[in-house]
């Protein structure tokens, strides 16, 4: 029961930083439930697989509420996410199937260096130049390969690099955040099957594991979240965010280092 009740408060306070800054639950579900796994006793070894697995399940809703909103208000470019989506699945997918093969170590280090060049595009504010254009069919595979890739790696929706990119190829930024919304669907969807499946041939994952998806975790953070997304979408017109962002990637780096020290 005290488990549980951690994990509803983790699903709230991931939720609320969601729909208050526009950023993917993983950021924060990945290291915590990292660290509860291990407190709980779960096998070490199969930790951080757990994590990212039940990260990338809960990203399947919380993607689906922001797609909504997005594409209600006309921010969705559907045509990029039409061209760009085969190559995001099978990048996803593949790269869920990849982490199944890596040890809970190197995992953790990649996560840790990732979600700490996030954190230093927050504190700096690092925006992209618009200085090109959208590549052609093959170039949006490419890309849409390397973002579902990286994206199922660290359990994210992949706002963090296809933003970028968007903007970059001259993509206005409203835009290019709602087509990200529809992009994280098809991300969060491949990355969970990925995960279950790669989950599937271990035997010692703890009861209530679906493949690497711990579902007690799952409903718990998921349900919470749900609450409390528009909570924070809600706070986001009345708060310093600029100043919260900082904030939210100082607390981010301080739970990535807290991760891998707890880990190695």
């Amino acid at each position: 029961m005290i488990w549980l009740v951690g994990y509803l408060a983790l699903g709230a306070v991931a939720g609320f930083f969601a729909g208050l800054l526009g950023v993917g639950g993983g950021a924060i579900l990945v290291p915590v439930l990292a660290l509860m796994f291990a407190a709980q006793g779960m096998p070490a070894e199969h930790v951080m697989h757990l994590a990212l697995g039940t990260s990338m399940a809960a990203i399947i809703f919380t993607s689906l509420s922001s797609l909504y909103a997005h594409h209600r208000h006309g921010a969705v470019i559907w045509p990029i996410v039409k061209v760009i989506t085969p190559g995001v699945v099978i990048g996803t997918f593949g790269g869920a199937q990849l982490a199944s093969l890596i040890s809970t170590r190197p995992l953790a280090i990649f996560f840790a260096v990732f979600m700490s060049y996030v954190s230093f595009q927050m504190l700096v504010n690092i925006k992209p130049k618009p200085s090109r254009q959208l590549p052609g069919v093959l170039g949006m595979y490419a890309v849409g390969g390397g973002i579902g890739l990286i994206s199922a790696l660290v359990a994210i929706g992949g706002g963090s690099l296809s933003v970028p990119f968007m903007t970059w190829c001259n993509i206005k930024m409203h835009h290019a955040i709602g087509t990200s919304a529809a992009i994280g669907l098809p991300i969060a969807v491949a990355g969970t099957a990925g995960y279950m499946l790669g989950g599937f041939r271990v035997t010692d994952l703890p009861a209530g594991s679906f493949g690497y998806i711990y579902l007690q975790a799952l409903a718990a953070c998921v349900a919470m979240s749900m609450l409390t997304a528009p909570l924070g979408a809600k706070a986001a017109h009345n708060l310093p965010v600029g100043t919260l962002k900082k904030i939210f990637a100082g607390v981010i780096l301080l739970l990535v280092a807290k991760m891998v020290h707890g880990l190695l």
